[in-house]
């Protein structure tokens, strides 16, 4: 039997709607709605997109080897392969300064310009 990655106190697996529904009730609480101007409100999957870049932002920001990394945020993510995890990596204007910073320093030979 596989364990759950989020357990009730029995050790039972956390059904999706409880997570989704105790969510709501969060974002309610602290008083965070849909506004006027369309945008939709947050959700959890919209936080795997954001957890997904800032981890690929920070290992571009420490000089990790990415490519090499990647594979493990597919994992991590339950992804089966690269593919999965692809749509999850939306550019970010930090992400893409990281990204130039580290592809700088591969044409100048290690050197920041």
């Amino acid at each position: 039997m596989a364990s759950a990655f989020l357990a009730n106190r029995d050790g039972t697996q956390v059904r999706k709607h409880n997570v989704d529904h105790a969510f709501k009730r969060l974002l309610e609480h602290v008083g965070i709605a849909r506004r006027d101007d369309g945008r939709r409100t947050p959700c959890l999957h919209a936080l795997r997109h954001t957890a997904a870049v800032h981890r690929l932002t920070s290992w571009y920001r420490d000089g990790a080897d990415v490519q090499r990394l990647l594979p493990a945020l597919s994992t991590y993510l339950g992804h089966a392969d690269l593919d999965g995890t692809s749509v999850y990596l939306s550019m970010t204007p930090e992400l893409l300064h990281e990204a130039s910073a580290c592809f700088d320093r591969y044409v100048n030979g290690g050197h920041h310009a």
